[in-house]
This record gives structure tokens, sequence and C-alpha cells, in this order.
């Protein structure tokens, strides 16, 4: 298969790719629904190595495995939107003002410019969920898997209990929303086991219609 590449534009930590951003450029490999596993840092700007091994594609940089990925659908409970007012007040209190690991994360840093970054600040509403609005001013499906990806950490506790990682990582796109079009990006725990956080993410239109949902494992690296 063709080599993959990351635009340097698309990162998460410095000098590595967001991970939803690279979950969807792997899963649109495999026809769009799939489960991403995210096994090293995703590099920047050069080629990556993509294979098919029987239903599962496989993406190397030289000898180090990135990421493997295998065809899945999302089945997910997903809660009422909040009204898009209801996610700008969350979204003043998103703790990434504050304290940023990431600050130029392309979906959530607070140093990105608008029209460059994503800009989405998911912070706590009263019930336990966060949201942020969101206004696309580009739309592609890698860039829904990476708006549904930051706000899935927020849910489960980033930057309070320490740096998280995103580990696996699986989205279903009902419909696309529109350039420019008022959105609201959600997310929520759903559990723990160990070292692993679940969280689920969901992003809906002006309307309140949900466009995509998610599903992922966020990892808390062993103490130094």
């Amino acid at each position: 298969m063709e080599p993959l590449t990351i635009e340097g534009r698309f990162n998460g930590p410095k000098g590595s790719a967001n991970g939803g951003y690279t979950c969807g450029l792997i899963a649109g490999l495999l026809g769009g629904r799939a489960e991403v596993t995210l096994r090293s840092p995703p590099p920047l700007d050069r080629p990556l190595d993509v294979a098919r091994e029987g239903e599962r594609l496989l993406v190397r940089d030289g000898d180090a495995l990135v990421a493997e990925a295998a065809p899945l659908e999302v089945e997910l409970d997903v809660p009422k939107a909040p009204s898009y007012e209801e996610a700008e007040r969350a979204s003043a209190r998103y703790p990434g003002f504050e304290e940023h690991a990431f600050p130029t994360c392309f979906v959530c840093g607070p140093e990105r410019e608008r029209g460059d970054g994503l800009r989405i600040f998911a912070g706590p509403l009263r019930d336990g969920r966060v949201a942020s609005p969101w206004i696309p001013a580009e739309v592609a499906p890698e860039v829904i898997w990476a708006a549904l990806d930051c706000p899935g950490a927020i849910a489960v506790g980033y930057p309070e209990r320490g740096e998280t990682l995103l580990g696996r990582f699986a989205v279903e796109i009902e419909e696309l929303p529109r350039v420019g079009e008022r959105c609201v990006v959600v997310g929520w725990p759903l559990g723990e086991e160990g070292r692993k956080l679940y969280a689920g993410t969901a992003l809906f239109g002006e309307d309140g219609r949900q466009l995509a949902s998610a599903r992922a494992t966020w990892i808390l690296p062993l103490p130094l």
C-alpha cells in the first residue's frame, strides 16, 4: 500500500501527531469504520509504511509499530446534546486554559490560531459530562476523528490526573457537519481499569442531531 504521511500541522504533543487525526487517516484506509490502536507516538512529515495482514492494517515507522487497525462499528449509548449556549458556558471552564502539557495541539491547544487549529476547549457541565462549541472551518472524516479525541481526555480527568495518552479509538460518523455550522462536542467517562480510562464522545449539529460518536481508551503512563 502507499505510504502514509501526517503533515506537521496536525500535531498533538510537540513532535508527534494528534492521535485522533492519525486514527482517522488510518481508519480511512479501511473504509472509515475501524478501531485503531496506537502503539507508539506517530511521527510527523515522514512516510510511514502501511501493510495489510488479513483484515488488519499495520502502520510502521521503520521497524517500530506505530498503529494497527481492524474493522469495527461503534456501539454506544449517547446522551442528549446540551445546547450551544450550555457548551459555550462549559468551555469557559476548560482546564487547559490554566494548565496544558500540549498547548499547540491541533485539536485543543489554546496557542493555535482560529482556522489553523480546531480550538475545541471542553469544560465541565453540571452532570459529569464535558462540552465545547465548535464551528468547523474545514470538514473531512479525519478532522471529525480529531474533534472527538481530546474532549475524551478531559472527560476522564486530564489534566488533574496527569498526562493521558490515547491508546485506542473507534469512531462512527453518521453525517459530516457543514462548514460554519454551530456544533457541540460532548465527552463523558465510561469507567476505568487500572491505568486504562474509558471515554465516550459525540458530535452534534446545530439542530441537536447526532453527527458522530466515539469510544476511546486513554492510558495513564507508568510513574517514573
